[in-house]
């Protein structure tokens, strides 16, 4: 019998050599770029008030930014913060390419950007400082799992901030304009679903207590689920506060 350490590597494997449908973010990275920049909210002010309350982070920290698309927060933070290290991850080649594009035109050696699954991250467990997730939970379904490798590679004492839209139609509408621009130009099957999965409240903060976080801060407004988490100096037995 296979153990649990061993089934979890198989399965990243699994995950990783698997054959899937193209990508709307591939096909048309440029729309949902264009999304990202111009439509969607930026929240890089409470992202660095949330992630480092003294105002900024020790020298050499390392960022994460999960699902970075185009990286932008990654290229904000890379900017504010000049001695932090960053990196933006997703499994888009052309949202990555637009990303390295768009840092090196901004002169940023402080950020990079790297193809990754977010389900199986490639920094070892306890190596990161920070992490940022927004409007990622929307495509992904394995919520959990997602949670889990976040917390997995956070530092005790890290911290990750969490953003997610609270309104199906906004959360939809990048994802809609690129399904009816595939059925005009470029028919066919593609991995990303027709319609972003929004969490009820009552949802998010489930999700959120899935971690052993040492705290856990949560708050909303109309269009928006926040939550700023840190990770216990022991990951075992201690439950989330919200």
């Amino acid at each position: 019998m296979l153990s649990p350490t061993a089934v979890g590597l198989w399965n990243r494997h699994a995950r990783r050599d698997r054959v899937e449908p193209e990508s709307l973010f591939d096909r048309f990275s440029w729309l949902y770029a264009f999304c990202r920049e111009h439509l969607f909210r930026d929240d890089t002010d409470q992202i660095s008030t949330g992630l480092w309350p003294a105002g900024a982070p020790k020298a050499e920290s390392l960022l994460v930014e999960l699902g970075c698309g185009p990286g932008f927060y990654a290229r904000r933070l890379a900017v504010r913060f000049a001695r932090l290290r960053v990196v933006g991850v997703d499994r888009s080649d052309r949202q990555l390419l637009r990303a390295r594009s768009r840092a090196a035109a901004r002169g940023l050696r402080n950020c990079r950007f790297e193809r990754g699954d977010v389900l199986a991250l490639r920094q070892p467990t306890d190596t990161v400082d920070a992490l940022v997730a927004s409007r990622l939970f929307t495509v992904v379904s394995a919520r959990q799992d997602v949670l889990a490798e976040a917390h997995r590679v956070l530092r005790p004492g890290g911290r990750c901030f969490i953003a997610e839209p609270r309104s199906a139609l906004r959360a939809t509408v990048p994802l809609l304009a690129m399904w009816l621009l595939a059925g005009l130009v470029a028919p066919g099957s593609y991995r990303e679903p027709s319609r972003a999965s929004v969490l009820g409240i009552g949802q998010f903060g489930h999700l959120i207590q899935s971690q052993p976080w040492r705290y856990a801060w949560l708050w909303h407004d109309n269009r928006y689920h926040y939550a700023v988490c840190e990770k216990a100096p022991s990951s075992v037995g201690l439950p989330a506060s919200g």
